[in-house]
């Protein structure tokens, strides 16, 4: 009997479905409904066949009992504690040893990389327990599609010991740095039970970087410059100018400029300029993820709906770093595969072409393609969010294999009484690759068709005070593509990062704003604990594990040297323990503060009634002023940095996970409340 395991039920099905050719039988091993775990059999030409998809790992890394009381060991101790391997469920790990029991071949066809891999080898040493004989291979495929799968199962591999060893390293050192990291500042500012201070050694270093930004924001001093601008007109259409200068520093000198207009410019020269443009790379999971941000999707969701695509057999594996094409993928074959889609005008046209040379980025690797589509979606089988994910990574691929677009920049200088315009149009000759990938880009700017020499009438100008801006937040997209340059975190881990940042407060919003609390705790580890800040020592530490991943270190070897660097980073939060709990203190209080009380204006707080938890918006200034709000027992509560209209308390933004945050007045009683 072959056994194979794959890392997911929705796996084993699609895995199923394919070499069974739609005859497989689902039993459940371990009890029926929601507790069993289903196994999949067949039969090939008289040999028996069973899938059994897990829930991901079966084992977790964690320390042997008693280490997990927070006040009674100290958190330098976790640093050199042995790390013990356990059973995550039980359940799952029965079924799979039962399965292998019988199995003469084992078929490991978790995901690819290395957690799969960890995955599949955890898999490996379980089923050695029961079945020490059975032999063992790898099924190695980047898509869900029949093709693929039946290829992959036609050709296994032996499987990757030295990629799942870098898997289990990554687990090794983030337990140990999470866990003795966390547990010191916590102790040292008193924020435990379910206020604990989360640190880790990629979470901390990006949050970090979050917060500098934050502080050049906020040290910004705005520079005023000054701006003239000046419509023509000709033949009834207006042509908008900027003076050469494009900002005067000096109010005096633009007004100056301002004095010497009159009535009229004269067309001094047009230059007609065309500019090709290069389709855009093939997505790998960086530039997939800034791309679904750019639509409105966070990180997390994004990968959640493209790992859901990829079990669907709907796009290629969503975790990449490649961004070639290789030779063995036929284009030709994956346009053909969605052409009977809603997209099926388009890949003919890309199909008409004589030849396909698609664009490559800079970074080539060789576990998994670039993210493409591998099927066509039935009618109202993906949800609007799914629909608009799969037609993300169906026209980027496209683009990818199409033209050039060419543009024509056109750029004409006026004189009005020696002080010179600029206007500067754009527009599109051939559209190539832009009638695929029409996501967020310039709009093109049509100028009236104006030749040198002519006179035209000055219907207006103005002159306009600015400021230079602070630097921009990062977005989650491109926070992602930061992480990557800076070596913090990998393809399959960053979006994650993002995400616990989110969820433990330290962040909000998109563009990303620290919180108080977050700002707290990057400056507290930036003062006393300057490794666990900094990009350096993580990129470090990611180069090491590529290189057990390449056989190139020992696991060992790479664990033990992140365990001396941890030790001086915990002693050094120790040592300044009340200097960071005052600092953190401090962000924690500056949070609680939602606006000003429309009565006193003295500080609303966020309180916890005594008796029954609840929370509430109280004034700082009670027992004098008691003006008070209820607030909605769930959902994380913000400023919306805007008062009522109507009764002038502090508006506030909901936000519940996987819900778009709704926009409240707190004031039960206000009148605007009526109105409605």
């Amino acid at each position: 009997m072959r056994l194979i395991v794959t890392e997911k039920d929705t796996t084993a099905k699609r895995i199923a479905d394919i070499l069974s050719k739609g005859t497989a039988d689902m039993e459940k091993k371990g009890g029926s409904g929601k507790g069993g775990i289903p196994v999949y059999s067949f039969s090939i030409n008289g040999s028996s066949t069973r899938i059994i998809g897990l829930k991901g790992h079966i084992l977790k890394v964690d320390f042997p009992e008693g280490y997990d009381n927070w006040e009674k060991i100290d958190p330098a101790e976790l640093v050199n504690a042995e790390i013990q391997k356990t059973p995550i469920l039980k359940s799952v790990l029965k079924a799979l040893q039962t399965e292998a029991k019988g199995a003469e071949e084992v078929v490991i066809a978790t995901d690819f990389d290395r957690e799969g891999e960890l995955i599949g080898v955890d898999a490996i040493n379980m089923i050695r327990q029961v079945n020490p004989d059975a032999s063992v291979s790898r099924a190695r495929f980047s898509s869900l599609t029949e093709t693929e799968v039946k290829q992959a199962f036609s050709d296994l591999k032996e499987p990757h010991y030295e990629m799942a060893s870098a898997g289990e390293a990554r687990q090794d050192i983030d337990l140990i740095w999470g866990a003795a990291l966390t547990r010191t500042i916590s102790l040292a500012s008193s924020r435990l039970g379910k206020n604990f201070l989360s640190v880790g050694r990629v979470q901390s270093p990006t949050l970090v970087l979050l917060c500098e930004r934050e502080k050049e924001r906020i040290a910004f001093v705005p520079i005023p410059y000054w701006q003239i601008t000046a419509a023509f007109d000709k033949d009834g259409q207006r042509l908008d100018t900027l003076h050469k200068t494009e900002r005067f520093k000096d109010e005096k000198e633009a007004k100056a400029a301002v004095s010497k207009l009159g009535k009229e410019g004269t067309v001094k020269n047009v230059e007609r300029k065309e500019r090709r443009v290069k389709p855009p790379t093939p997505f790998n999971t960086t530039s997939f993820l800034a791309a679904a941000s750019s639509i409105g999707f966070s990180a997390a969701n994004a990968m959640r709906i493209a790992e859901s695509l990829y079990i669907g057999g709907l796009i290629s594996y969503p975790r990449t770093d490649n961004t070639h094409y290789p030779p063995s993928l036929d284009l030709r074959d994956v346009i053909d595969s969605i052409a009977s889609g809603p997209f099926s005008e388009l890949c003919a046209k890309v199909s008409a072409q004589k030849e396909i040379k698609p664009t490559v980025g800079k970074k080539k690797a060789t576990d998994h393609p670039p993210i493409y589509p591998t099927g066509v979606a039935a009618q109202g089988r993906l949800d609007d969010r799914a629909s608009k994910i799969y037609e993300l990574v169906v026209r980027r691929f496209l683009a990818t294999c199409m033209p050039q677009a060419l543009f024509e920049n056109i750029k004409a200088m006026l004189d009005v009484n020696g002080e010179e315009f600029i206007a500067k149009g754009e527009r599109v000759l051939s559209q190539g690759w832009l009638e695929s990938y029409y996501y967020p880009r310039r709009k093109e700017v049509l100028l009236p068709d104006i030749a040198e020499g002519e006179i035209l009438p000055l219907i207006e100008h103005e002159l306009l005070k600015k400021e230079t801006q602070p630097p921009t937040r990062y977005g989650q997209g491109s926070l992602i593509q930061e992480m990557e340059k800076l070596g913090l975190g990998t393809k399959a881990t960053r979006h994650n990062i993002i995400q616990n940042l989110y969820d433990r407060s330290y962040i909000m919003s998109d563009p990303i704003t620290p919180t108080k609390l977050g700002m707290a705790v990057a400056e507290s580890l930036k003062q006393y604990a300057v490794t666990i800040s900094t990009p350096g020592m993580t990129a470090d530490l990611e180069k090491d594990m590529d290189d057990i991943a390449e056989g190139k270190k020992e696991r060992q070897l790479v664990v033990e040297k992140s365990r001396s660097v941890l030790t001086t980073t915990v002693r050094g939060i120790q040592e300044h323990g009340s200097k960071i709990k005052e600092e953190i203190w401090k962000g924690v209080n500056e949070d609680r503060v939602i606006g000003k009380c429309p009565q006193c204006q003295k500080d609303l707080l966020v309180r916890k009634a005594r008796k029954s938890g609840k929370r509430f918006i109280g004034c700082s200034g009670y027992p004098d002023c008691r003006v008070t709000y209820s607030l909605p027992p769930f959902g994380l509560i913000q400023p919306a940095g805007e008062s009522c209209p109507d009764c002038e308390a502090p508006k506030l933004k909901v936000i519940n996970k996987g819900k778009p945050p709704w926009v409240i007045c707190p004031n039960m009683n206000c009148p605007g409340k009526e109105k409605k």
